[in-house]
């Protein structure tokens, strides 16, 4: 159990990132008051959090609706994190937009609430899938679990928004990057171990 709690706790955190959410918030509302940043931070992060524990719920019944076998979702899964992992670790976090697009004047000229933030920086591709991979075929117990890291793992995100001018502050640019690298190496470590779960089933036939 500590195992599941470790691994999925690791893998949530590379994958949301919340710390590296905190300079695209920054950047998002930048010169827009602090009620709406807090505002937008908020829903943004609660409409994150009802995307995945819709999938959390749904995910079992929707992969056997699509006739996708676990092993099968799996190793995609593990691809597909194996490669946001690369992203992260070149520097090109997928789904983040570009911090050098708006460098001057307001970026927020309309609720960013919705999208960018819950979807994809949230709720991303990731993300759905790492919830998918965690609850499919897990017991009741473990399911529990896996959503209460999920619940403190959204937490850090709501604190890293709401900090995000101090977060900036405190690791500036190369600090975030550094932590953004460290963390993909280990995601990339967590997707080829997924990859190896499903393949494992299959090599037993």
């Amino acid at each position: 159990m500590l195992a599941l709690i470790f691994n999925s706790f690791v893998t949530l955190l590379v994958v949301v990132d919340p710390l590296g959410l905190a300079p695209v918030f920054a950047a998002l509302t930048r010169g827009s008051p602090s009620g709406y940043k807090r505002e937008a931070a908020v829903r943004g992060t609660l409409l994150g959090a009802a995307i995945l524990f819709v999938f959390a719920f749904i995910g079992d019944g929707l992969l056997a609706a699509l006739g996708i076998g676990m092993p099968a979702f799996r190793i995609a899964g593990g691809i597909l994190l194996f490669l946001t992992a690369l992203d992260m670790v070149f520097g090109h976090p997928l789904g983040h937009p570009s911090q050098t697009q708006n460098q001057e004047g307001p970026v927020v000229k309309s609720d960013i609430s919705v999208f960018p933030l819950a979807i994809p920086l949230i709720a991303g591709p990731g993300a759905i899938t790492t919830v998918l991979l965690y609850t499919g075929g897990s017991s009741p117990v473990e399911t529990a679990v896996f959503l209460g890291v999920l619940a403190f793992v959204l937490l850090l995100v709501l604190g890293s928004l709401l900090l995000a001018p101090r977060v900036m502050r405190l690791f500036g640019e190369t600090g975030s990057d550094v932590i953004s690298r460290i963390l993909g190496v280990l995601l990339a470590a967590l997707a080829v171990q997924f990859v190896l779960d499903g393949l494992r089933p299959v090599l037993r036939v």
